[in-house]
C-alpha cells in the first residue's frame, strides 16, 4: 500500500506544479479567478479525474485504517475522516450545482460555509462518506457523460467568483478533488503508527 500512496502523492504533486508548465494562452484558461483549484488540475481533463478520485479515496481510506482516519494532521487540521465528510457533502453540493446548471439559463450559485457544515461531522462514519461520495459521484459522471458538448458552455454565476461555464465548474470539482487528495495523501505519509 506504501507504493500505492506514494505513486498518488507523486501524482497529485505534479499536478500543484503542472500550470506552471502549461502555455500562455492555456494558463489564463485553467488558472483565472473563476476556479480556485485551477492549478491543481492544470491541463487534464477534468471528466478523468473526477472519475479516478472515488477510487482513490477508498485505497487512502484502507491505508490510514479505521484509528489513523481520525487524527488531525495538526492542531485545528482537518483529519482525513472530516476531509472525507467535506468530500461527500461537496459531492451532494456539486450535483445539485451541475443539475440546475443544466436546467436554468445563468443558474446562481448558493455557496456554503464550509467550516460550519464540518461541526456535525463527528457524528459521521468515514466509511459512510466515502459511499455517500462515491454512489453519488458514479451518477454525476452518469449525467456528465450524457450531456452534449455544447451544454459545457452553459454560463452560469457564482456570487464570490463571478461568472463562470458549466465547463469551468467541472473543472473546478476536479481541481477541488485533487487539492483534497494531496491533503489526505501527506496524512497518509505523515500520520504515524500507533
Amino acid at each position: 500500500m506504501d507504493c500505492v500512496l506514494g505513486g498518488m502523492l507523486a501524482f497529485t504533486l505534479a499536478a500543484l506544479t503542472c500550470c506552471q508548465q502549461v502555455e500562455t494562452g492555456a494558463r489564463r484558461r485553467y488558472c483565472n479567478g473563476m476556479n480556485p483549484y485551477a492549478r491543481q488540475l492544470g491541463t487534464r481533463d477534468p471528466l478523468k479525474v473526477v472519475a479516478t478520485t472515488a477510487r482513490h479515496l477508498e485505497q487512502i481510506s484502507e491505508a490510514l485504517g479505521p484509528a489513523r482516519i481520525e487524527e488531525s494532521p495538526a492542531p485545528g487540521k482537518w483529519s482525513a475522516h472530516d476531509i472525507l465528510c467535506h468530500l461527500a457533502d461537496c459531492e451532494l453540493v456539486f450535483s445539485f450545482r451541475i443539475r440546475q446548471s443544466l436546467a436554468q439559463d445563468r443558474h446562481v450559485i448558493q455557496p456554503f460555509d464550509q467550516e460550519i457544515w464540518a461541526r456535525n461531522y463527528e457524528g459521521y462514519d468515514a466509511q459512510a462518506a466515502i459511499m455517500t461520495f462515491s454512489c453519488v459521484r458514479q451518477w454525476n459522471l452518469m449525467l456528465l457523460r450524457s450531456v452534449p458538448p455544447e451544454a459545457m458552455k452553459k454560463e452560469l454565476l457564482h456570487p464570490e467568483r463571478g461568472e463562470m461555464t458549466l465547463r469551468v465548474l467541472i473543472e473546478t470539482m476536479a481541481g477541488h478533488d485533487l487539492n483534497h487528495l494531496a491533503q489526505l495523501e501527506a496524512i497518509a505519509v505523515h500520520v504515524p503508527l500507533r
